[in-house]
This record gives C-alpha cells, structure tokens and sequence, in this order.
C-alpha cells in the first residue's frame, strides 16, 4: 500500500463516493428544494420587512405592520388550512411558549400570517383561540395575532422574508420556518422546521431585542432533511448523511496513509 501513489488513491476514492452520493438529493434541502422550483426561502438576515403593508387581524379589523411590529416578533408564515407542518409548526410554537421565559405582549410579540388570500377573518380566529388554549399559563391575547390579507400584500411581505411557495390545487407546496424580526422590522434570524427549542427561541428573541443578526440555528435541519412534494412534508435524507460520513471516512483514511508514509520515508 505504501508504494501505491496517494494522490491517485485519493482521486479513486472521491470518484467512487461522488458516484454514489452525488443524485438529485444531494441539493435537496429543507430551504430550498430543488425537485419544486421556486419554493423555498432565501434568506434576507439584515433586510427589512415593510412596515406600510396592511393586513386584517383575527376581529376583522385593518391593521397596518408597523402598529404590531415595535418589539421582538416572532414572525410564522403559514397557511391556516394546513393539516399537516403548518398545524405542527403552530402546536409545537404554542409548547414551546409554555416554557419560555419573559412578558408576552411586552417582550416579544408573535404574528401568524397566512399566505393564502382566500383564508379570512373568521378562520383566523378559530386557529388563534385554538393555539391558545393550547398554552397551559397565563398568555395574553394580544401578544398572539393571527392576520390574513389580499394577494399583492401577502407576496410583497413574503418576499421581503424571502419565503416563496406554490399553490398545488387547494394546498400548497411551501417551506416550514420562523423568522424573527426586530422591533424596527429587521431580519435577525431563521428557524427552521416544526422542532423549536425554547433555548433556542429566546436566545434569537434576545438578539432581536438589540437588533443583532444571529446565526441560522438549524443548518443541520437544512442540510439533513428534504422536502417530499408529493407527500407535502419534510423527509431524512439518509443518501446524503451516508454520503457525508462515507467522504469523511474516506478523508481521514487518506490522511491516515499520507501520514504514515511520511514517517515511513523519514525512517528511511
């Protein structure tokens, strides 16, 4: 083994993982799924949301950005009618609130936008009280807003956060994330899929709080999960993590080799 040239042993072995792990899913991932163009999110971390578009709350009422949005918001895109991630994401987020610390309505506020323009007022109300119950301590009322609104304004908020979506029939094809604002409409974080640590919660609300742009917690969920656009939910990507632990065996044997054959010559 040691006479056998490293370099075209390295070359053998990346040729050979890359023939195995380089398919289509190789550049599926929870963001932006490529099997689906135009779905996904871009991030926008440091851009602002506009704060002149106005949308009804869950009593009906027109209710303009900027007369919500003055403190840490927690900002959940969703589509009301979901059965499926946009239900997880909400329960999940209403289970995560029972455990984070901090004043609700004062510290942090959370808006639920759907981006179906079909969906109304009365809709929007059902899923607010819903989710409400579904916290076990005090929360107020108005530190949840459940809004609804026209299409140009939906896809011009959307936008500004760079989640896009499809409509598929009377669903839609679309990410799964939180984004988090700051009390001047500042992007300052993404996270991503229906899993929220409280942990992770409060430390992006807190960076929020002082307009700091934080890291993506969840790069892991993006790279490890795909998106199935025929069963509409979000997959483990077992070919890509196989891929990855195969490359870095391969990587560090290589090394291994390299190494030993250096002090092998040294010896000599």
């Amino acid at each position: 083994m040691s006479g056998y040239p490293v370099h075209s042993l390295l070359i053998r072995v990346l040729i050979l993982v890359l023939i195995l792990f380089c398919d289509g899913s190789l550049f599926a991932h929870v963001e932006q799924h490529r099997e689906t163009k135009g779905i996904g999110i871009d991030e926008r971390l440091g851009h602002f949301v506009p704060l002149d578009l106005t949308f009804r709350d869950e009593n009906g009422k027109p209710i303009v950005l900027r007369e919500l949005i003055d403190r840490p918001t927690i900002f959940a895109p969703v589509f009301l009618s979901c059965p499926d991630v946009c239900s997880f994401l909400l329960s999940n987020l209403s289970a995560t609130l029972n455990r984070l610390p901090g004043d609700p309505g004062k510290e942090f506020l959370i808006l639920a936008v759907s981006f179906d323009e079909t969906e109304g007022s009365l809709l929007a109300l059902e899923k607010k009280n819903l989710y409400l119950k579904m916290i076990e301590k005090p929360f107020p009322e108005e530190a949840w807003r459940f809004l609804t609104g026209d299409r140009e304004s939906i896809l011009k908020l959307m936008d500004a956060v760079g989640f896009y979506f499809k409509r598929e029939g009377k669903s839609f094809l679309h990410p799964v994330a939180l984004i988090i604002l700051a009390p001047d409409g500042k992007i300052t974080r993404y996270l991503y899929g229906t899993e929220i640590l409280p942990f992770d919660l409060r430390m992006a609300l807190l960076e929020a709080s002082e307009g700091r742009i934080g890291p993506t917690v969840s790069k892991v969920l993006r790279f490890c999960f795909s998106y199935d656009p025929k069963g509409r939910k979000y997959v483990f990507n077992t070919l890509k993590i196989t891929g990855i632990v195969t490359l870095t065996f391969a990587f560090s044997f290589i090394l291994f080799l390299v190494w030993r054959g250096r002090r092998r010559s040294k010896k000599g």
